[in-house]
């Protein structure tokens, strides 16, 4: 196991995470942004993991496929069956887990009289966070320890306007400041949790890489799919939204062409 790898990934995803605290630190001086500026921050967080579930994740998992099994159809079969694995894997995760949505409220399953709101909002946007983190970790295993660093700066870069949303809505709901950013920091602890799994797993077996490359990828585009677009449409702001994501797309795609 190559433990200064390990690291290395768990220390990126980390900062990464991190970076949903530095967003939030507006909180303090900032009481409210509009529901149009929100949506453009989640939708320009849903490009950028959009472009790097492809070009960071699901290709090289593809060539790292190709490249050990000798077969374009194999390898393509790989790849396909972890990306449905990883969604497959947060569709249960997230009908087991109770949490609440910024806008269309909370799901069914979630029990008020159990889970104060608070922790709702925690539990949704630690499933956003996770497989970010797991990105993060499995894509330090790949070919190239570029796209490590390039996924984790892409990753970082959408958790500052996805952290002071989390933040401000956090506020605008009666809680505290104080409060709301630390709620903005503990989520983002989650992704060096996600990292040190993902680059652990691939570590350990590097015959997973193809596997956890797609699952990864999988996992963030079912986050995009079926949590934060719906978000972002609900509220008559798909146009900005929509805008967001491309250009939120474009910027993951030039960093990952360029430095990864």
């Amino acid at each position: 196991m190559n433990w200064q790898l390990i690291g290395l990934a768990t220390g990126a995803s980390a900062a990464a995470g991190l970076a949903t605290a530095a967003g939030a630190l507006p909180v303090f001086v900032v009481r409210t942004i509009s529901e149009k500026l929100q949506n453009s921050f989640l939708g320009f967080a849903a490009g950028v993991m959009l472009a790097a579930s492809f070009f960071s994740l699901i290709l090289p998992g593809l060539e790292v496929a190709l490249e050990r099994t000798g077969s374009l159809s194999l390898s393509g079969a790989i790849v396909a069956a972890a990306i449905l694995l990883g969604a497959g894997t947060l569709h249960l995760v997230n009908r087991a887990a109770p949490h609440e949505h910024f806008i269309t409220g909370p799901t069914d399953r979630a029990v008020r009289s159990r889970l104060s709101r608070i922790w709702l909002f925690v539990i949704a946007i630690s499933l956003h966070n996770f497989p970010e983190g797991l990105a993060v970790g499995v894509s330090f295993g790949g070919p190239e320890i570029e796209k490590g660093w390039t996924t984790a700066f892409g990753i970082g870069l959408q958790n500052v306007p996805e952290g002071l949303a989390v933040a401000v809505a956090l506020v605008s709901v009666g809680y505290g400041r104080v409060f709301a950013f630390l709620v903005a920091l503990l989520t983002g602890l989650i992704e060096p949790v996600g990292g040190f799994l993902g680059i652990s797993a691939v570590s350990v077996a590097s015959s997973l890489l193809p596997w956890g490359l797609g699952f990864a990828g999988g996992a963030m585009i079912w986050v995009v799919s079926s949590e934060i677009i719906p978000e972002t449409h609900r509220e008559g702001n798909q146009g900005v939204a929509t805008e967001a994501l491309m250009v939120g797309l474009a910027v993951m795609m030039f960093l990952d062409w360029t430095f990864g």
